[in-house]
């Protein structure tokens, strides 16, 4: 798992584009009981503003103009949360590799969510129709809620900074869309990503749908409760589109 951090955070930061802590080694103590991965420590500020959350917004777009000539997935397995997440073996289409590793083992891990086997063929069936729109693979942050982003000072200067990824590449809607689930990203972080590289396409509002199922089936995994009636409604959702 702190493997898996590393080497995600490390894509990120390679790509020299949005602020990541910078990562700086993983392993294990000589008696292997204890794991680690070592990070660049950040001094984090609540304050803002709009210029750095429009600054945000490009330099995410920027990130996800690197894409990977493997295809979809990633060089390793990692986790959303503390949810196991398979990114292996690479997958030349992406409505292959979202039904594979993404919804396929959500179903797995929720029962079915309680859906009848009809109504999980018509759920995957339909799911795979909407990612037929043949995205690149861009470097994804991955688990990209308002938590897991904020701004560093460096010195007099601040930056945005994204941290706590489940890094993989994929659609770069996928990003987008768990930004819109939870809140805490402002119209200047929508305005600075449009201008560097417009995120509304056609079926975006359908995809966006897919996309946060993914999450809202994790946070039941994770947590219970109401997260399964509301997966339950955007699953009867999709389905009808």
């Amino acid at each position: 798992m702190l493997r898996a951090e590393y080497l995600g955070v490390k894509e990120m930061a390679e790509t020299q584009t949005i602020r990541v802590p910078t990562p700086i080694a993983f392993g294990e103590t000589p008696d292997g009981r204890t794991s680690f991965v070592l990070m660049e420590y950040l001094s984090m500020t609540s304050t803002s503003g709009n210029d750095l959350a429009r600054q945000m917004g490009r330099q995410l777009a920027q990130m996800h103009r690197h894409t990977s000539p493997k295809g979809f997935g990633f060089s390793i397995d990692n986790t959303i949360g503390a949810t196991p997440q398979p990114n292996t073996p690479w997958m030349e289409h992406w409505a292959d590799f979202w039904d594979r590793n993404r919804l396929g083992p959500m179903l797995k891990l929720t029962n079915d969510c309680g859906l009848s086997s009809s109504e999980v063929d018509a759920l995957r069936t339909k799911t795979r129709a909407l990612l037929s729109h043949n995205p690149k693979p861009s470097l994804l942050h991955g688990d990209l809620w308002g938590g897991n982003k904020g701004y560093a000072t460096f010195g007099e200067d601040r930056h945005p900074v994204i941290f706590d990824p489940a890094t993989y590449y994929g659609d770069r809607e996928a990003d987008l869309a768990m930004t819109e689930l939870f809140g805490g990203f402002s119209s200047e972080f929508y305005q600075g990503y449009n201008e560097e590289w417009p995120i509304l396409h056609e079926g975006y509002k359908q995809r966006k749908v897919v996309y946060n199922l993914y999450h809202i089936m994790n946070h039941y995994v994770l947590f219970g409760g109401g997260y399964l009636s509301q997966a339950r409604s955007m699953i009867q959702q999709i389905i009808r589109m």
